[in-house]
């Protein structure tokens, strides 16, 4: 009878199921390595353990509540690999460090409490185990699952226990424990085996390296890494890509390391082949992840920036740049309607300022509405002083100061300050021209104190807009939908439109996007983007009050 490695390379030959060239790649490697004399493999442990697994592992989650689990052909190949593969002359265990690179929401948590769990009940005695990320919420996930499934096998704790901080087996001496980057001392610890989960999340090896130190007096220690993609560039997770990718191709002779790399070959074949989607996503074909479900995400993902970064990185786990272009010149270069603040005489307006250092550039905008209309008028004034006037960087990035002071978009402040107290003096003339009142202003806490202190001789109400992911990311998500909806007419301003241009979008792991410089170079302003995204979270605070107010 063939082995589980035997029939899942099978699988992969005959066509029945599809993988990326990586895992092909290590696959064949795999195949090859049965009939190399280092090797012995012998799949009792492994069978043992997947036998246990699949009688006596039960599931918490619906659909699968109190279900044992089912390891998938996949998933059976990469346990007895891992198993069953011995060194020849020492008769230990050859891999001692395994990395999963899966798509979310294929089962990978679930597999790996199913593996902890094993070894609480049947595993060798007197040995700690540790579940790690980078933070603890992220550590707890499997090390939560792990105590479900004791609690559901030996709910009277006949022979384990499990509290706050660890999950035991008493009989045998066995405890499982958590590690994040929160642990305060990382020292002192003795794993024989550690789960890795999310390390996309890891800027840096601190957490890896202390577990390793941890595993240091063990002959056969076990580090299995499992993780998505994610976004940070050059952090963990892609230093053990590319480490990865180089044993597979032979570059590096690492016979102790197990890579499987679950991956797409291009992103071309997502929007074009279905059944490609395979590739990141092993579990797919047996309804583990909802192909209904990714088929939705595949729509909203074709016409939304954020949506799509996050899909391509966490489903089909293709690295995106983390601060793209957010928005191409057709999302904010269309036809409007030239408008006068004349037309608006009388009414109410939000407001919002991006408040620059005073030896830099500054932006305040209002927000104006009408009945029965759907656009959001948006006026703009900017202030920068006389001294960025030369600057050759900003001429190179676009910026034409003296030919936007002479459209009336700018205001030139001498010497190499600005006057912080004159951007509350332009909401006061609007008010003084036009009878526009203005009902809530945001801003950002920096350099703020004079120009609240101006608002406030005023009675203007301001609010604070903390400028971080948690609190711009839903604004600027609407931003973007109203400008490719042309909702918004901001008068064709060149400055608003060049901010526009320089803006990029950088995403976190959750999804929350946050508007920075385009590779991060700083003569490409942004201010009045980032004011627009303020004026928006301003507008989503108050929309309520402020839409009675509008005639």
């Amino acid at each position: 009878m063939k082995t589980y490695l035997e029939q899942y390379w099978d699988l992969i030959t005959s066509g029945q199921v599809i993988v990326g060239q990586w895992l092909r790649m290590e696959m064949q490697n795999l195949i090859n390595d049965l009939n190399d004399d280092r090797y012995i493999y012998d799949t009792t442990e492994a069978h043992k353990r997947i036998r246990f697994q699949e009688s006596l592992c039960l599931q918490s989650k619906a659909p699968f509540y109190m279900k044992p689990v089912v390891l998938m052909p996949w998933q059976k190949a990469w346990w007895e690999a891992i198993y069953s593969f011995k060194m020849a002359d020492t008769k230990q265990r050859r891999f001692i460090e395994g990395l999963l690179e899966i798509a979310r929401k294929n089962g990978k948590s679930t597999m790996f409490a199913a593996d902890g769990n094993t070894d609480l009940f049947i595993g060798q005695g007197g040995v700690s185990i540790c579940t790690a990320s980078n933070d603890d919420r992220q550590a707890k996930f499997i090390w939560s699952e792990i105590g479900g499934m004791r609690s559901r096998l030996d709910p009277k704790k006949t022979i384990t226990s499990q509290n706050l901080v660890e999950i035991r087996n008493n009989l045998k001496n066995i405890d499982i424990i958590r590690l994040s980057s929160k642990t305060q001392n990382m020292d002192g610890f003795n794993f024989i085996k550690v789960y890795l989960d999310e390390s996309h999340d890891m800027a840096d090896d601190e957490i890896a390296e202390a577990c390793w130190r941890a595993m240091s007096t063990h002959d056969e220690p076990l580090f299995l890494n499992c993780s998505t993609n994610g976004f940070i560039v050059d952090g963990y997770l892609d230093k053990k890509l590319d480490y990865a990718k180089k044993v597979i191709l032979g570059e590096i002779d690492d016979i102790h390391f197990l890579p499987f790399l679950y991956e797409q070959d291009s992103e071309q074949e997502i929007w074009t082949d279905e059944a490609s989607w395979e590739k990141s996503n092993p579990s797919i074909r047996y309804g583990v992840k909802k192909i209904a479900k990714l088929r939705r995400d595949i729509e909203v993902a074709k016409v939304d920036k954020s949506s799509r970064m996050h899909l391509l990185t966490k489903d089909f786990n293709i690295k995106q740049n983390n601060a793209q272009a957010w928005l191409t010149l057709e999302d904010y270069d269309y036809p409007v309607e030239v408008y006068s603040l004349e037309d608006f005489r009388g009414a109410y307006c939000l407001g919002a300022v991006d408040l620059s250092a005073t030896t830099d550039l500054s932006n305040a905008k209002i927000l104006l509405m009408k009945q029965d209309d759907k656009t959001k008028y948006v006026y703009s004034h900017y202030w920068i002083p006389e001294s960025k006037l030369e600057s050759s960087d900003d001429k190179a990035a676009g910026a034409k100061y003296l030919e936007w002071a002479k459209q009336g978009i700018l205001t030139i402040h001498d010497g190499n300050e600005i006057d912080v107290s004159q951007i509350a003096d332009w909401f006061y003339q609007l008010y003084a021209n036009y009878e526009i009142k203005l009902y809530k202003c945001g801003y950002d806490q920096r350099y703020a104190k004079t120009f609240l202190d101006k608002m406030d001789f005023y009675n203007f109400e301001c609010e604070m807009i903390y400028q971080n992911r948690n609190v711009m990311s839903s604004p600027m998500k609407l931003v973007e939908a109203d400008l490719k909806a042309r909702y918004i007419n901001y008068n064709r301003n060149e400055m608003d439109m060049w901010c526009l241009g320089n803006a990029s979008m950088e995403m976190d792991n959750l999804g929350n996007v946050m508007c920075v410089k385009i590779d991060n170079q700083k003569s490409r302003r942004i201010d009045g983007a980032v004011t627009l995204i303020i004026l928006y979270e301003v507008f989503r605070r108050y929309r309520n009050d402020f839409m009675l107010m509008v005639r």
